[in-house]
């Protein structure tokens, strides 16, 4: 249960572009080589702000996992999966709400910001309210440990341990709790038990955060605990109570900016994308009609390349001797607009050639998208079914 598990998603908009690779896909992809990870289509939350357009989403999620695939995702080593088939991620959100204040939700940085840059929707609705507790639901559902945002969304995450730490506080109670934690601390040995002690001491009766931090990696080292007994120790260690859904943290990830071919945001909508399986003349030809600095009206005029949408994309895609060779050539009209242009151009078709590659059998064969998916909800279910039995008998629905 404490192990390291990473739990991410995106709302399926159809083909993604080299900005959600250079943000996110490529950050997954380095993930799933060092932890548990499970990567999901956020199928859902698309109905948070475009419900009226649900006809188009199962197919914009298979084109979605396509490119994930091509872009190097490893289904042997992540686990991809659609948050609608997994229905308790319903169930917990449900319950999640019912131990969450409005105001919570209301104080999101990002609920009064998507109402103003999506002013052309209808948001006033219960779903856009409460998406904030369905994102919490995602990821307590797994007891995911490590959630990759950016700076942008920490937010939701700190609102995620606040709800966890809420749960926990009102449904962690469990009849004779003292007794039972004492009897799983015995069975960690004599040095171990004794080294628990002195930390849960340093913490409560001093508040020694490095002593809580210590204790819990001393419990997750720990591999002949019972999930009963884990869950003990960790409530334990801070007071009396079980900790049944374990608080995330964030794990920050450098998410560089890739600008579109007119030097706004990489946008679908914008019409200034290059999509992550592109086909090469279309690379080519999007990057070579892309508009410069406009001080060089002709080839013998200087430019300046914080001026030019070019010179972020070689901030990407280019080594610091061809960015030495640009700014040169640029601000001496040493070279032209199309040379400058060129090493990005090679960059992004090198980068792709691989995602061509990796996505074509699933392109040739739709139906290995379907079982690598249908698998990876499989999985997903099963340690969500765990979560939710803890959960409902925490809270006594649990009638059997």
């Amino acid at each position: 249960m404490f192990n390291d598990r990473v739990l991410s998603g995106m709302r399926p908009t159809g083909r993604m572009h080299i900005g959600h690779y250079h943000g996110v896909l490529r950050n997954w992809v380095r993930l799933q080589e060092e932890h548990e990870c499970l990567f999901f289509a956020a199928d859902w939350h698309a109905l948070t702000t475009h419900f009226d357009e649900s006809e188009s989403i199962a197919d914009m999620v298979w084109e979605m996992f396509v490119d994930w695939l091509g872009a190097g995702l490893d289904p042997t080593r992540a686990t991809l999966f659609v948050q609608s088939r997994v229905p308790e991620h319903a169930e917990l959100t449900l319950l999640l709400g019912m131990i969450t204040p409005v105001g919570w939700l209301e104080r999101v940085p990002t609920y009064k910001e998507q109402q103003q840059k999506l002013a052309d929707r209808d948001l006033s609705n219960f779903g856009f309210l409460g998406y904030p507790v369905m994102m919490s639901s995602d990821i307590l559902i797994y007891r995911a440990n490590m959630v990759p945002v950016g700076d942008d969304q920490v937010s939701h995450i700190e609102l995620t341990r606040e709800l966890a730490r809420r749960f926990n506080h009102i449904y962690g109670k469990e009849a004779g709790f003292e007794e039972n934690a004492k009897a799983a601390v015995k069975k960690l040995g004599s040095r171990k038990a004794k080294r628990y002690n002195e930390l849960r001491a340093a913490f409560q009766e001093k508040g020694d955060e490095a002593a809580l931090a210590a204790a819990r990696d001393l419990l997750e080292d720990t591999q002949n605990l019972s999930l009963g007994d884990q869950e003990r120790l960790f409530g334990w260690l801070e007071g009396a109570r079980r900790v049944i859904l374990p608080e995330p943290r964030p794990l920050l990830t450098a998410t560089p900016k890739v600008p579109g071919l007119d030097g706004q945001k990489m946008s679908k909508s914008y019409g200034n994308a290059i999509f992550l399986r592109e086909e090469p003349a279309e690379v080519t030809r999007k990057i070579r009609t892309m508009q410069t600095d406009p001080a060089r009206v002709r080839r013998s005029d200087p430019g300046n390349p914080e001026r030019c949408p070019v010179w972020p994309l070689h901030q990407i895609y280019s080594d610091e001797a061809t960015r030495d060779w640009v700014w040169k050539g640029c601000t001496s009209a040493g070279i032209g607009c199309l040379e400058c242009k060129q090493p990005v151009i090679d960059a992004i078709l090198r980068e792709q050639a691989p995602m061509h590659e990796r996505a074509q059998k699933y392109l040739d064969d739709p139906q290995l998208v379907r079982n690598i998916v249908a698998d990876g909800c499989e999985r997903a279910r099963k340690l969500a079914e765990e979560t939710m039995e803890d959960v409902r008998e925490a809270m006594g629905l649990r009638y059997t």
